[in-house]
């Protein structure tokens, strides 16, 4: 029996098998279809790898495992599909911040009814209430308990994530819920050695359960929303279809640039969301049709509605697809889903064919 040996790095969609005696590589190709990664060795290869393999994806340190290679002689590919289920460690969840310094453009409705869609589509994700009026937290149905942990405990006491996470109404849906306490962590972070990245270290072991993690941020330029854009992938901006709020995102556009150069390079838009839109308005048509114009593809498609339901199911506790499934913020807050599921489609396929490309 030989050896194959797999070497996986943080972020690795791919990962490549080289057998000891002939030296063959082995592409490992993510199958979201079925989710499954598939292995093809070379048409000329001698080896296959066995119908069970282990592998691990961790998040910052290589994990080098072992499995044994059958001999077999043949002259043509061979393909295993190896029983890992995409997003349970195969691919890091993404973590996608909800920021913008203006506040009242929709951050926390938009976090709670994202996550929720989510979930909703069988898509694992966590919700993480940065912000200490803890609006995200009562919007899913959690109600003040001081004796609960949250987010306060994770970035100032150093808490463990089981002990901090909660489930939620929602299948498939974790809350890392806030609470008034997290107002002082922003003063407390002050002092703290390596402040900026308190939550990027707390979230590095949920990051390897959840497809998405979605991240609430408070509508300042504090020490919390900064840990929340270094820990994050990519930003999702919310902006209220009224001319004040052109005017803030092109501040927030350069705050973004600025954590690029220095504390995260990998910070990406995800795009950017229009609420509060009423299309019997002209203000409201000609805000999105500026904004389409000027960032073009970076501005989704979906339209988040001004709309009543939207802003009573909070009261509730629940989420607008529990609360009205048939109203148009339902609808707003799942086609924003399916785009974000989509933008994680398609980037995780060119991935694998810039890579399949490059070997």
């Amino acid at each position: 029996m030989k050896q194959v040996t797999e070497i996986v790095s943080r972020g690795t969609l791919f990962s490549t098998l080289t057998s000891q005696d002939a030296q063959t590589w082995v592409q490992v190709v993510p199958r979201e279809t079925s989710g499954l990664f598939v292995v093809s060795r070379g048409k000329n290869s001698s080896k296959t790898v066995p119908q069970q393999f282990e592998f691990s994806f961790p998040h910052f340190q290589q994990n080098i495992r072992r499995a044994a290679v059958v001999p077999r002689e043949t002259s043509c590919v061979w393909k295993m599909a190896l029983l890992f289920l995409l997003g349970l460690g195969g691919v890091l969840a993404r973590i996608i911040a909800i920021a913008n310094q203006k506040g009242g453009v929709g951050k926390t409705t938009t976090a709670v009814n994202l996550a929720a869609c989510l979930a909703a589509a069988e898509q694992s994700t966590l919700l993480v209430d940065c912000d200490s009026q803890a609006n995200a937290s009562a919007a899913i149905g959690f109600t003040k308990d001081p004796s609960r942990r949250t987010t306060y405990h994770a970035l100032i006491m150093n808490e463990p994530f089981e002990r901090i996470v909660q489930k939620s109404q929602v299948e498939g849906l974790d809350v890392v819920p806030a609470d008034k306490n997290l107002a002082g962590a922003a003063v407390e972070l002050v002092t703290t050695e390596n402040r900026e990245y308190k939550l990027q270290a707390f979230l590095k072991t949920p990051r390897e359960n959840y497809k998405f993690i979605v991240l609430d941020c408070p509508p300042a330029l504090d020490l919390l929303t900064l840990n929340a854009l270094v820990a994050a992938d990519s930003v999702i901006v919310p902006v209220q279809c009224e001319y004040l709020a052109l005017e803030g995102i092109s501040e927030l556009l350069d705050t973004l640039m600025r954590i690029r150069r220095t504390l995260n390079p990998g910070l990406e838009i995800e795009g950017i969301v229009l609420t509060m839109y009423d299309e019997r308005l002209t203000l409201s048509r000609q805000v999105a049709t500026d904004l389409r114009s000027f960032f073009g593809a970076q501005v989704f498609q979906s339209l988040i509605p001004r709309n009543v339901r939207l802003a009573e199911a909070p009261s509730f506790g629940k989420p607008i697809i529990f609360y009205d499934i048939h109203s148009k913020g339902a609808e707003g807050y799942t086609q924003l889903a399916q785009e974000v599921i989509d933008n994680a489609t398609k980037r995780l396929g060119t991935g694998a064919r810039s890579a399949h490309s490059g070997a």
